[in-house]
């Protein structure tokens, strides 16, 4: 979960930064932060994803004990 918030938060700071070197027309800097949001994107949807295949699992073997 926390790493999940911290991609987030990065992506989420990256997309900032890619908007502001844009609206300045700093082409390099704006390659270096697009490319980063997108690799913090990947990995908050990664992290998500395991956090909802995890309680997928955990939901299974609870419902197997119950039986």
């Amino acid at each position: 979960m926390k790493a999940h918030k911290y991609w987030s938060a990065g992506a989420l700071i990256t997309m900032f930064g890619t908007f502001y070197t844009g609206y300045k027309k700093q082409k390099s800097s704006h390659k270096y932060f697009a490319l980063s949001s997108m690799l913090c994107m990947i990995m908050a949807i990664s992290t998500g994803h395991k956090m909802r295949a995890g309680n997928r699992q955990e939901q299974a073997i609870n419902e197997k004990v119950i039986e």
